[in-house]
């Protein structure tokens, strides 16, 4: 395996980038840095960085550029992060994005994926996804846990989170559309991109990622 295996994975809100991201992290011994975690780890740690973000958050604001760079650098210099990381959720903007080329200096990243996913599936997918309000498991509705409330990871309360809503998924998508989707041109242009139909198997999409990685001898 290379040294540092730096890894992105990009896909509209419900196109199974957190599904990947768990295999893939397992699959290469690197970790799998979210964003969301990132953030929720913050807030825990109470310090005054931590109580800056659960104010925005509160506030229902978007955490800045600056706040949420300034995490995933410091998430970097942790010793699991050492062979490399698998991103989900960042960069979400090209200011992320250049940001991110600073941080990594000659690592750089080695991959961007992108999970290529119809509008109408990922709304019906996020519309019926349950989430655990203590670790983030990501439950369907269908599962026996959501329905009973109770998550099986942990044993948190499971959810419909409010922006999971209709309005709220149309919200989310068009700023998707608006301030990530000209990540595939910027990674495009470097040569990095591969985009994977993301509306198969879970099964499936893993192995058309993993084909990707070893045709570029990354792994």
């Amino acid at each position: 395996m290379s040294p540092r295996l730096n890894l992105i994975v990009l896909g509209k809100q419900g196109a199974g980038k957190g599904t990947q991201s768990t295999v893939l992290s397992e699959k290469y011994g690197i970790p799998h840095v979210s964003t969301g975690d990132i953030l929720r780890t913050a807030v825990k740690a109470g310090n005054e960085l931590g109580m800056k973000v659960a104010s925005i958050l509160e506030a229902g604001d978007l955490v800045s550029d600056d706040i949420v760079n300034q995490l995933v650098e410091e998430r970097f210099q942790q010793a699991d992060a050492q062979r490399g990381v698998l991103l989900d959720g960042f960069p979400r903007t090209i200011g992320q994005a250049e940001a991110l080329e600073g941080m990594l200096g000659e690592d750089g990243i080695k991959l961007c994926i992108n999970l290529d996913v119809p509008i109408d599936l990922v709304t019906q997918r996020l519309s019926s996804r349950r989430v655990c309000q203590e670790c983030g498991t990501t439950y369907k509705d269908a599962d026996i846990e959501a329905i009973s409330g109770t998550c099986s990871n942990c044993g948190g309360d499971v959810i419909q989170r409010t922006d999971d809503y209709p309005e709220a998924i149309r919200t989310r998508l068009m700023n998707y559309e608006r301030d990530t989707e000209p990540l595939l041109s910027f990674y495009g242009s470097r040569g990095l991109l591969v985009s994977v139909d993301g509306d198969q198997g879970p099964d499936e999409v893993t192995d058309e990622i993993m084909k990707a990685v070893h045709e570029r001898g990354l792994a």
